[in-house]
């Protein structure tokens, strides 16, 4: 056997050790997840989302505390999935009570259009 042969195997072996490791490994602490998750609960509690999708919201909080365990345990690839979900969760919460108050808004003017109608055809009688 050649020389060169003899020692490319085992380092070839190592390479492919240490990066089946590397990729095994926890990854990087989803820190930029749990910032976005954080401001998106706040942004949705904001839109009044406690009062409009109160369910919706406390999955999401349930989701960042679930995933605040995770990244304790240092288990970071699970907890940046439950934060990519509580994320959305929350904008989601969020714009379902903007779009809410948006209807309630409109239901507000158009009963207030509609009186006015009245209050004119009583005038004009």
């Amino acid at each position: 056997m050649q020389p060169h042969i003899r020692f490319s195997r085992p380092l070839i072996i190592l390479g492919l050790a240490v990066t089946l490791a590397a990729w095994a490994g926890p990854g990087p602490r989803p820190d930029s997840n749990l910032r976005l998750a954080t401001v998106s609960i706040t942004q949705a509690e904001a839109a009044d989302a406690r009062q409009f999708e109160p369910i919706l919201l406390n999955q999401a909080q349930n989701k960042v505390a679930d995933a605040r365990e995770l990244i304790d345990r240092e288990e970071y690839r699970e907890a940046e999935r439950l934060l990519e979900q509580a994320a959305v969760d929350a904008q989601l919460a969020g714009a379902r009570s903007e779009t809410e108050k948006a209807r309630r808004a409109v239901e507000e003017i158009n009963a207030n259009i509609e009186n006015l109608r009245r209050q004119l055809e009583m005038d004009q009688q």
